[in-house]
């Protein structure tokens, strides 16, 4: 019943619900594009009819997408309110923006392909599917800007004292494109891009295996798999200048991840854990790693260790270290899967391959818990700050709000948001069983 740890589990819980469906709606929103593209440049019914397939189930996702994202901002302002008074002067303009250019955006013109597809010309509507997408990322890159600023603040200025004390925009510039907005925006949307990829190779794999919609399915599973090996091949050199971001601005974090506890050169961990209570890290690892990819390869630079960092100021190391290896060992698996797709694929025997076709329709599992993962690792490993070297996050909860009340919203939270979760695969589960309608069948 700690106030400080409900408030940060409640939020944790709005955030990964939320962004169940951030990935989904950014990914699909690739392939709608693709989609449409195809349709403007054939004309072809059948087209159109896969375009209408893919522009229902983003509907579908970015309105729940919406309705779950709108519970995090209230949090400000409930639970946290001394992290918002800190951090007002600094969130009010990428907020804003996100609302006004990113949101409107996007919204706008996705009426247009619900209800404008015999209203408006065929170039405005193929332009308005670019719009809907474009609004998505524009979303994304507001609301990294945010977050980011957490990570490494800048652009900033400390005004007052004890309950006064804010942070106040001096550079709007510096601020936004602080030093990890670029790579984490790069890494997060191309993560997402990954779990679109992935999401249609497995809705081509479930009808072919079923042995419907053959056409599209062909069609779907090459676009998918085109999408997915090329993201998938991307994220590691924007993981590695994320991981090089890290490893400049936030030691510490670093540290946890790697479960390096001396100053010295940083082993690349493999597998392994941390053995806190004896302050060392079992691992396989590759020594000096982390200095190589570094660009140190005579391994002699110097990274600060665990050990140099006291006890408070430390993350919680095993969840930081573990939820970092995973996601890292998930993008081999989603290595593997792609590539064996397109080889397969490429050679035509992939649609008779009916046991990869079964695993192919879980495989957006993957990058989904990846970006979970992912998300954890970023967050936990910025404990105890909740703005980094500026705010700790037992100091930024609300101090009116009783633990119980907490509890009580957390537990609604939860029952709510699965509700929502369950009412939205209900509905997509079904335009994925009815497929896109057939020019045969509209007839």
């Amino acid at each position: 019943m700690d106030v400080v740890v409900l408030s940060k589990l409640q939020f944790a819980v709005t955030v990964g619900y939320h962004f169940l469906f951030v990935p989904l709606s950014i990914g699909l929103g690739l392939v709608l594009v693709l989609a449409e593209r195809r349709f403007y440049k054939s004309g072809l019914e059948e087209d159109r009819s896969a375009a209408d397939f893919w522009v229902k189930l983003f509907t579908a996702t970015f309105a729940v997408g919406v309705a779950t994202g709108i519970t995090m901002e209230f949090a400000f302002g409930t639970n946290w309110a001394t992290y918002s008074r800190f951090v007002g002067d600094i969130f009010g303009a990428p907020l804003a923006a996100e609302g006004l250019f990113a949101f409107f955006l996007e919204s706008t013109f996705l009426a247009v392909l619900i209800f404008g597809r015999r209203r408006v010309s065929k170039r405005f509507f193929y332009t308005s599917a670019w719009l809907v997408w474009a609004g998505s990322l524009l979303s994304a890159l507001w609301i990294i800007i945010a977050n980011s600023w957490m990570q490494t603040p800048a652009g900033y200025k400390i005004v007052g004292e004890g309950a006064t004390r804010k942070a106040q925009l001096v550079d709007f510039f510096a601020a936004a494109f602080n030093p990890s907005t670029l790579p984490r925006y790069f890494h997060t949307v191309d993560s997402t891009l990954i779990v679109g990829g992935f999401l249609a190779m497995a809705i081509a794999a479930y009808y072919l295996r079923r042995g419907t919609h053959v056409r599209f399915a062909r069609a779907t599973m090459k676009t998918g798999i085109a999408i997915a090996a090329i993201t998938t091949v991307l994220i590691l050199p924007i993981g590695h200048w994320q991981a090089l971001n890290v490893l400049a601005h936030q030691p510490s974090k670093i540290a946890a991840f790697e479960g390096h506890w001396d100053n010295g050169p940083m082993s690349l961990g493999l597998i392994g854990y941390v053995d806190q209570a004896n302050g060392k890290t079992v691992s396989l690892a590759i020594p000096r790693g982390v200095n190589m990819l570094a660009g140190d390869f005579a391994g002699k630079r110097s990274f600060t260790g665990l050990n140099s960092f006291a006890p408070a100021d430390r993350p919680p190391l095993q969840l930081t270290y573990q939820t970092y290896h995973l996601m890292i060992a998930l993008w081999g698996v989603m290595l593997v899967l792609a590539g064996v797709s397109w080889y397969l694929n490429r050679s035509g025997k992939l649609e008779h391959n009916r046991r990869l076709l079964g695993l192919l329709m879980w495989a957006p599992l993957v990058p989904m818990l990846s970006i979970q993962l992912g998300w954890a690792a970023a967050e936990v490993g910025r404990q105890p700050w909740i703005v980094w070297n500026e705010l700790r996050t037992v100091d930024a909860v609300s101090k009116a709000v009783p633990a119980g009340e907490v509890l009580t919203t957390l537990v609604l939270f939860v029952l709510f948001y699965t509700i929502m979760y369950v009412a939205w695969g209900r509905v997509v589960t079904k335009m994925i069983k009815n497929g896109p309608a057939l020019p045969e069948e509209v007839r």
